[in-house]
Formats: C-alpha cells, sequence, structure tokens
C-alpha cells in the first residue's frame, strides 16, 4: 500500500491539539477525507494510544480542522471540524470544536486566507458543523499574528497571547433550538437507575445536564477516577443516547449509539473546594459551580469550550438543573466553572424575550500555537 502526502499545519488550541487542513488539499467529495483523517491520526487502534498516528488516544488530541475561503455573506473563512474516534474508524462532524475554533483565526492569517490590516485583527469564522458564526480576535503586529504573551488558561503549561472568541447567537447549533424539548427540565427513564431530571440545553453544541448527587457523585471525581468506573460510564452512556433520541438528534437508541460526539453529557453540582489534575485543591469561593463533562465517551480533563458556553447559558435560564445548583453569590458577571484542570471563565448573554429564552452570545478568551507545518504521510485509500 503506497502513502501519499497532504500540506498540513499542526497546532495547539486551548487545551487541544489538531492537523489543520485546507479543503484545496483535500478530495472534491467530503465523504473521501473520513479514510484519510482515521490513517492521519492512527485510527482504528485497539491499544487506544495512536501511535501510529497523530492523535494521542484522547479526544481532545484527535481532531481535525479544515479552513478555508468562505462563501458566507457575514464570514473570511470555513471552518469544519472532524472528530476522529480513537478505537474506531469514524469520523464525526456534528458538532464543533471551541478550543480548536481558537487556531482557526491564527492559522487563517498565516496561510494567507485573512490579511491583517490593523495591529489586532478579528476573523469571522463560518463553523460548518453547527451554522454558526464566531469572532475571532487576537494581535497581529506588523501583519503577523502574535503567539508569545502573558495570558494562562488552566489546563494548559506556559502563557501564550490571549484571543477572544465570540460565539454570536450560539443557541440551536445541534438541533436548531436552544431548548430542543421546550423544556428547562425533563424525565429521562434510564434502565437500571429509574426517572432522572436532566436538563436538555443546545448552545455551540447540545448537552444533557445531570446533577451529579443523582447519580451518587460528589460531583469533585477526577477523568481517572471517572474512567475506572465500568458501570459509571455506562450509565453515563445510557444517558447520552436517550437525552439523543429526546433531543432529536437521533430517531432511536441504536442510532444515538452512533452518533458518538454529542450530545455532551454534564455533571454539575454546587461550588466546592475543587481537586485538580495539578495537585491543588481550589478553594469554593473561586468559582460559581463545578463540572465533569464526558467527551466522547471519554471523562474531559479540562472542559470542552462548546460545552463551557452552553454550561454558561444553561446557568442564565431559570429552572434548569444547572441553574439550581449556582452559587446564590454568582452575579450578573462572567461565569467561573470549577473543572479538572482549574477554573474556567465563560460569559454568556441570555435573555427571556416573547415567551421564549434566547442565548445572545457567549465569550471567552483562549491562547493558540503553532507547532509545526509541513505535510502529513497517510495510507493511499
Amino acid at each position: 500500500m503506497s502513502q501519499i502526502s497532504i500540506p498540513a499545519v499542526f497546532m495547539r488550541g486551548g487545551t487541544s491539539k489538531a492537523l489543520m487542513l485546507q479543503p484545496k488539499d483535500l478530495p472534491a467529495n467530503q465523504n473521501d477525507w473520513a479514510p484519510l483523517f482515521c490513517a492521519a491520526m492512527g485510527s482504528p487502534d485497539p491499544y487506544g494510544r495512536q501511535l501510529d498516528g497523530m492523535g494521542g488516544g484522547v479526544s481532545s488530541l484527535s481532531k481535525v480542522c479544515i479552513v478555508g475561503p468562505s462563501s458566507h455573506p457575514e464570514a473570511d473563512v470555513d471552518y469544519t471540524f472532524a472528530q476522529v474516534a480513537i478505537k474506531e474508524q469514524k469520523v464525526s462532524y456534528q458538532g464543533n470544536c471551541g478550543n480548536m475554533s481558537a487556531a482557526v483565526g491564527p492559522f487563517a492569517v498565516d496561510q494567507g486566507l485573512v490579511i491583517p490590516k490593523d495591529e489586532t485583527t478579528t476573523v469571522r469564522i463560518y463553523n460548518t458543523n453547527t451554522k454558526k458564526i464566531i469572532h475571532s480576535t487576537f494581535a497581529t503586529p506588523n501583519g503577523q499574528t502574535q503567539y508569545q504573551g502573558d495570558l494562562a488558561i488552566p489546563g494548559v503549561g506556559g502563557t501564550g497571547a490571549p484571543i477572544k472568541l465570540e460565539f454570536i447567537e450560539p443557541g440551536g447549533a445541534t438541533t436548531g433550538q436552544l431548548l430542543p424539548t421546550g423544556q428547562v427540565t425533563d424525565t429521562l427513564m434510564i434502565p437500571g437507575l429509574g426517572p432522572l431530571t436532566v436538563s436538555l440545553v443546545d448552545a455551540a453544541n447540545a448537552a444533557v445536564f445531570i446533577r451529579a448527587q443523582d447519580l451518587g457523585l460528589t460531583g469533585l471525581e477526577l477523568p481517572d477516577a471517572i474512567e475506572n468506573r465500568p458501570e459509571l460510564l455506562a450509565t453515563l452512556e445510557s444517558i447520552r443516547c436517550h437525552a439523543s433520541v429526546a433531543m432529536g438528534i437521533a430517531p432511536d437508541l441504536e442510532s444515538a449509539k452512533q452518533i458518538t460526539i454529542v450530545p455532551f453529557v454534564a455533571l454539575v453540582s454546587p461550588s466546592q473546594d475543587n481537586p485538580t489534575l495539578a495537585g491543588e485543591r481550589i478553594p469554593a469561593q473561586e468559582m460559581d459551580l463545578v463540572a465533569r463533562v464526558m467527551s466522547n465517551g471519554q471523562p474531559h480533563r479540562a472542559l470542552p469550550l462548546t460545552i463551557s458556553l452552553c454550561t454558561a447559558v444553561a446557568a442564565r435560564i431559570q429552572g434548569t438543573v444547572v441553574a439550581d445548583v449556582l452559587s446564590p453569590k454568582a452575579g450578573a458577571q462572567a461565569l467561573r466553572l470549577g473543572m479538572p484542570s482549574g477554573v474556567l471563565t465563560v460569559d454568556a448573554e441570555v435573555h427571556y424575550e416573547s415567551g421564549q429564552w434566547q442565548a445572545k452570545s457567549g465569550a471567552f478568551y483562549r491562547t493558540a500555537r503553532r507547532l509545526f507545518d509541513g505535510r502529513v504521510w497517510v495510507n493511499q485509500p
């Protein structure tokens, strides 16, 4: 079997890493992309390590971003996100990655897709997965992306230049509705568990929110503690599939098992002293709630940015399980979310208008870094 090479850039965006590709270097038919992406990342790998590819054995390191010129009147570039499965030969395009969204604007400038005109540049990004617009604003002194800076983000060693990401009208990114069932809470009947109160919210990506205590958890469990409990993982997957059907993402449970990226599963709990992967314990008063998220079947080691935004939106909707655990001291300012890698701050503007909840925008800051560029070699399908 012969190999072919594809021009590629490898970048970190937030707490994720991905291959950055341009559509002009890929087959014209998008159906032909998946085998190339799987080969590039080293999937499928029954050992779960992706040693024969660029992937890192966890969902946040098994990603591909395709960025090219946009035909959308309100965007400069189109951005398609591909989540590559690790143990299966499967690629999902059904959600966006907020962390890798931070790399899209700098990549567009570096590749000449957007020409900076000022010391600061805003790249208007059209995410094809969710049909949503994202504004990415960052420093471009002398017409070049500035990567070095003083912003530290939880889960990433060192610092970088701030990149402001603003998601415009993020509601309904997956299902078309901010509240897909029209309710702030729903009851799912989960086999072996019984009735479970959840909130089904779709902002930037679809998520099912559960009180950690309703599953007998403290909410402070770190990723390894969750991953080492097969029965808990099975329960969380069952909840995800039932939520998928309730939200209209999948027509039935069997179909839901095949759509692995959405909805995300988020466990929320009141603010409490939060342990981190770095061995720290962050005081409860430094956060407004605590969250743990399942991403593509794995406990996320930080928080997916899109689900951070979705969590902040849900916290602003009266009656959701997220609003129920929110600290009474949380005001109108940006919300502080405790998670396995520290505390993430995210702002969300939500209004109740004409009998409906509407998410106007959500914003946060990330960093990114260009790691290398060249060509990625893959086996020719």
